[in-house]
């Protein structure tokens, strides 16, 4: 994957922290640590979205809609 080079201003208080995770070899650079921390955020709002979305489901007519399916993809099933 290419990357691309950006500028950003963090406090200096977490940049001493990611020095820290660094100096202990925990990531091989800052921009290591600081990409895999963004990664990580965008993956967790991704889930959080799928969360929300899934609550908006009512368990029960979901159940028999795919009750209703098993029965009516079991007629068409060929008999091996």
């Amino acid at each position: 994957m290419a990357a691309q080079k950006i500028a950003i201003s963090i406090d200096q208080k977490i940049v001493a922290e990611i020095d820290k995770l660094v100096a202990k070899k925990k990531f091989s650079s800052r921009s290591r640590a600081i990409s895999e921390a963004v990664e990580e955020k965008l993956a967790r709002m991704k889930r959080g979205r799928l969360a929300r979305e899934c609550a908006k489901l009512e368990p029960r007519y979901e159940q028999k809609m795919a009750e209703i399916g098993m029965v009516a993809e079991g007629k068409s099933w060929p008999a091996y």
